[in-house]
């Protein structure tokens, strides 16, 4: 199979990554609703709907904003339009963490919802980092040139790290482990904060593997969500420090 894998149906080109995008926001929230039907879930179905819909929203702002952030010179080279359709997965994560937030303050909703989403979103970004992987260079997610013994050549013809593959690799594990957090009697919401933190961890560290162009202090503009999302749970950090003392 040749990366870019780009499948001929009835005469048309597939978009793989585009197929996979989707598949993996319908097999998410299937998950999720399975996950809710055989839970109890102390947030009335009302106000669930609230915070989905402030998730919506804000992942949706969050990873255009950081998409095009993460390639600002975009903008002298295509059209606004065409400049807006970047988009990455650590904004929409931040967004939606802002959107949820924002949402229980204005409906007055208390309870931690996170940890109910957590499993779902892993899923889905395993299922969308596949459409990554098979879409090579064509999707801003490969790695530098490399002479590691799993570099791959993208469809550049150049040995390049298969950073989506990394992260494939990477999910399997994230998600055994948060699924036996849930299994331990942790404080409601923790088991989603542990998700974001490994998460943005794992893409911190794997960011100093892309060709990236922009920097600020040496830092990728993903780098800089990165330590403002650790800034945001700074409380659970020093907590769990705490509590592993």
């Amino acid at each position: 199979m040749d990366i870019p894998f780009e499948p001929i149906v009835f005469g048309f080109k597939i978009n793989i990554h585009l197929i996979l995008e989707y598949l993996a926001f319908f097999l998410g929230y299937r998950y999720y609703a399975y996950l809710k039907k055989n839970s109890e879930d102390v947030i009335p179905s009302s106000n669930r709907l609230y915070i989905i819909l402030g998730a919506a929203i804000g992942a949706l702002l969050g990873s255009r904003i950081i998409g095009v952030l993460e390639h600002p010179f975009a903008f002298t080279n295509q059209s606004f339009i065409h400049a807006m359709n970047s988009k990455t997965i650590m904004g929409g994560l931040f967004g939606g963490l802002l959107g949820v937030e924002i949402a229980k303050k204005i409906i007055g909703e208390r309870h931690s919802s996170g940890d109910l989403f957590t499993l779902p979103i892993v899923f889905g970004i395993f299922i969308g980092r596949i459409g990554c992987f098979l879409t090579g260079v064509n999707e801003f997610t490969y790695g530098r040139e490399t002479n590691f013994f799993l570099g791959m050549d993208l469809g550049d013809g150049v040995i390049r790290h298969p950073l989506a593959l990394y992260e494939l690799i990477f999910l399997v594990f994230l998600f055994l482990f948060l699924k036996n957090q849930l299994k331990r009697n942790l404080e409601s919401g923790e088991v989603f904060k542990l998700f974001m933190l490994f998460y943005f961890g794992f893409r911190f560290m794997i960011e100093f593997l892309k060709p990236n162009a922009f920097f600020i202090l040496g830092l990728s503009t993903i780098q800089i969500l990165c330590i403002t999302c650790w800034l945001y749970y700074y409380k659970f950090i020093l907590k769990a420090m705490k509590n592993a003392r």
